[in-house]
């Protein structure tokens, strides 16, 4: 993990999906620090098949955002729990927030940071269909500003091959091997029975855009969910947060230039 100095519990424990810091904690933590940097979950709220449920997307991006916050001195902040889900319309209880108003929500996030003096914000990104984060970050970048989405498809492919996870991230698309591990690992209490009978492998989506996840699964899931575990689980948050260390080292250097853009996984 690139040595980087460890979140010290001071700092104030996570409750639920919400940090607990106090102003002092970010005042602590900033004066420690050569560059300030915030790390923002974004999720969604949508159908996650019959047995996980519609803040999976989320969950996955808060584990992954608390696991970087324990490890490196970041500010975490909330989610942003509902985003771009229009590919899940067809299943009760999906939510969606146009591209537009995800785009203008990150801005303004990371426009009140800096007056606060935190001048540089990671996106953990949870979905898939978040496709807009990408433009807030490259139009962030080319304006001179520090941003950086995390994961990108290389991190999710290392972590994949450190877990031992067996199907693709093209196979493993909703609801399958990925998210049923993180969520076996980091709230187990949330599934609910059929995981292990639920697998669905439609890998030629190519209409996806046009035709919505509804001409792919009758259930909602694409994957195979029965082989997840908690061990896998907890393997690919191990990984992901090592990955982390080289945006750390790049956000905090005098340049950004690297390999910092990044991806999500999952729809």
């Amino acid at each position: 993990m690139s040595g980087s100095p460890k979140r010290s519990a001071a700092y104030g424990p996570v409750h639920g999906l919400l940090p607990a810091d106090t102003t002092e904690d970010v005042r602590k933590r900033g004066a420690d620090v050569s560059r300030q940097i915030a790390v923002l979950p974004v999720g969604s709220f949508e159908q996650h098949g019959p047995f996980l449920p519609l803040a999976t997307d989320t969950l996955v991006a808060c584990a992954v955002a608390r696991e970087i916050a324990d490890a490196y001195p970041v500010h975490l902040l909330p989610p942003v729990t509902i985003g771009c889900s229009h590919e899940h319309a067809a299943w009760p209880g999906t939510v969606s927030i146009s591209s537009v108003t995800l785009h203008a929500v990150v801005r303004d996030i990371a426009d009140s940071l800096r007056r606060s003096g935190v001048d540089t914000l990671v996106v953990v990104n949870g979905h898939g269909g978040n496709y807009v984060l990408g433009n807030v970050v490259q139009e962030s970048s080319a304006r001179g500003e520090r941003m950086a989405l995390f994961p990108a498809p290389e991190d999710w492919e290392t972590a994949l091959r450190h877990a031992g996870v067996e199907t693709s991230l093209l196979t493993d698309m909703h609801a399958g091997e990925i998210e049923t591990s993180v969520l076996l690992h980091t709230r187990p209490e949330l599934l609910r029975p059929g995981y292990e009978t639920s697998d669905h492998v439609a890998d030629d989506r190519r209409r996806l855009l046009t035709l919505g996840m509804s001409a792919y699964t009758d259930s909602g899931v694409i994957g195979r969910p029965s082989l997840g575990s908690a061990e896998k689980g907890r393997e690919i948050l191990v990984s992901l947060v090592d990955s982390f260390g080289a945006y750390f080292s790049m956000l905090t250097s005098d340049s950004t230039r690297g390999p910092a853009s990044g991806g999500g996984s999952g729809a």
